[in-house]
């Protein structure tokens, strides 16, 4: 009997071992998720983890307090399609081909995203892009065409071209929780791109943030009224000062008839954004923004150049920051499926811009220059297990460096023809590792909007020489440490003589380490005269 009950409990265990589902080992299945959350015109001095002047950002502060906040983030090329260009390729504009926002992208450029695919990652892709309708390297993407619309936009996908109802920061974060929930194969490891055209110009914020935002009032920058006394060659000519360039009826939304009534020059209208808008969304902006517009134009016959200026300040600042708080509200959203759903663990999770913006800061918005404002980028990264929580970074990095950084997150080697640096060692705290000193700038749109020189030039945490060229010779020194707001241009100065020579020197090397070159300056001047961009 004893040996008669053995056996059947033997036979037990054999059917269940045998009608029991047994995962296969998957060796993907440990590989880190890669989150990169990109903003359109996210100024760092528009977030609250960077400064808490203008506007509170507790979600994306969680990603800093969670992980590391870099304070020395940079880009390579201030301007939005070739941030971008650079952040896929790993390689700076002149290399990649995609200089400015005219030239197509060389689609023959291999990106990260591919690479990835590749190695069994599961990609995706919403929000914007800004160029090319069929980016490579994702098994799913939705993207604004262009600059994409804030009210009721059109999104190109695979399958078509589709028009979806509601505000495009809350619809890019539907398209992607809906893909998180739906369609993401949790077998394999996931690389999402999930990029917000906020807080790029028009600046239209959602009903819920422009009923908050048009009654704050905002501290003014120190340098809101700069004279460019010192630079008089290289930014006085740029054209986006608050006062003389930025337009009050697309950019701060005044009505086309009280423009002409005021008989106000040199206005473009907003109303083909504004046309946007279904009769509900219409009428709940009309009953915001009409009360602004009546109460301007009772007020604008006694402006002076100041109060105007000043005016414009605050209407931009109500506007952009009213942009941003959707997009806060929006990483909050996916910061929270992460957790709910146990992916935060292993994934990591970055915040950034496709470059810096002017605030009002020299008077201006925009960006272009390689003036810190629109040079600097917000960059917060968190990683659990990995990064010491509430860490600050202040080694100089880089957009050129995300494609080998989640390359090597990934265990995926980069090709050798990649220019960056893995942020990895500087993740983990291996500080002693990081062997980068100065990083290099070139900004190539000119003659073109804003009208910003071509320049290009070395910064380090001590200084920052810059050499505009094209239709000037001009050189600029800061001292990045005794001048934060890049005032005096001290590259004439003679107890500066030595720091010219060296920064010079070590311009010359990166610029050869890069392979950039005044012939290569010139081809691309030359490409500019054959479209007739230039005579």
């Amino acid at each position: 009997m004893r040996y008669y009950k053995l056996i059947i409990f033997l036979g037990l265990c054999i059917f269940t071992a045998c009608n029991t589902k047994v995962e296969s080992p998957n060796k993907d299945k440990q590989k880190p998720n890669i989150v990169f959350i990109m903003s359109d015109d996210h100024a760092y001095q528009a977030i609250s983890a960077y400064s808490d002047k203008l506007i509170k950002t507790p979600n994306i502060d969680r990603i800093a307090n969670e992980g590391m906040l870099f304070s020395n983030a940079t880009v390579t090329n201030s301007i939005c399609a070739p941030s971008r260009a650079v952040i896929l390729t790993g390689k700076h504009s002149h290399i990649n081909g995609k200089i400015d926002n005219r030239m197509p992208f060389d689609t023959t450029n291999v990106t990260f995203p591919q690479l990835l695919q590749k190695a069994g990652y599961q990609t995706a892709m919403f929000g914007k892009l800004h160029f090319g309708n069929n980016p490579k390297g994702f098994d799913e993407f939705k993207i604004l065409p262009g600059q994409g619309d804030y009210y009721n936009p059109k999104f190109i996908t695979a399958a078509g071209d589709t028009t979806i109802t509601g505000y495009v920061t809350d619809i890019t974060t539907d398209l992607t929780l809906d893909w998180m929930e739906k369609r993401r194969d949790t077998t394999k490891p996931f690389m999402l791109m999930y990029l917000h055209k906020a807080p790029h110009r028009t600046w239209m914020p959602a009903e819920r943030h422009y009923k908050e935002f048009t009654k704050k009032t905002f501290p003014l920058p120190e340098t809101l009224f700069e004279d460019y006394v010192t630079r008089e060659t290289t930014a006085a000519p740029a054209e986006m000062n608050l006062l003389k360039h930025m337009q009050l009826s697309y950019d701060l939304k005044l009505t086309d008839s009280i423009a002409q009534q005021l008989d106000i020059k040199n206005w473009n209208s907003i109303g083909n954004r504004i046309g946007r808008l279904n009769p509900d969304q219409k009428a709940a902006w009309d009953a915001i923004y009409d009360p602004i517009n009546e109460d301007f134009a009772k007020r604008f016959p006694d402006m002076n150049d100041s109060t105007l200026m000043v005016w414009k300040y605050q209407r931009y600042m109500q506007d952009y920051l009213g942009t941003i708080a959707a997009v806060d509200e929006n990483v909050g959203r996916l910061l929270d499926y992460l957790d709910e759903k146990n992916l935060s663990e292993n994934t990591l999770v970055v915040y950034t811009s496709d470059q810096g913006f002017y605030l009002g800061e020299h008077g201006w918005f925009d960006k272009r220059f390689m003036y810190d404002e629109s040079f600097k980028t917000p960059l917060l990264i968190k990683w659990p297990n990995v990064i010491t929580a509430g860490t600050t970074e202040e080694e100089m990095v880089q957009n050129l460096d995300f494609a080998q950084t989640f390359l090597e997150v990934a265990g995926v080697s980069s090709p050798k023809d990649m220019q960056g640096e893995s942020l990895v060692t500087l993740l983990k705290g291996e500080k002693e590792k990081w062997k980068r000193e100065g990083v290099y700038y070139h900004y190539y749109e000119y003659p073109g909007e804003h009208a910003v020189k071509r320049h290009y030039g070395l910064a380090t945490k001590e200084y920052k020489l810059i050499h505009f060229y094209y239709d000037v010779d001009v050189w600029e020194l800061y001292d990045r440490k005794k001048d934060g707001s890049e005032l005096n241009n001290v590259y004439a100065d003679p107890a500066y003589a030595d720091v010219v020579k060296s920064m010079k020197t070590q311009l010359d090397q990166v610029r050869e380490k890069y392979k950039d070159s005044d012939s290569l300056s010139n081809q691309y001047i030359e490409l500019y005269k054959e479209n007739g961009w230039i005579e």
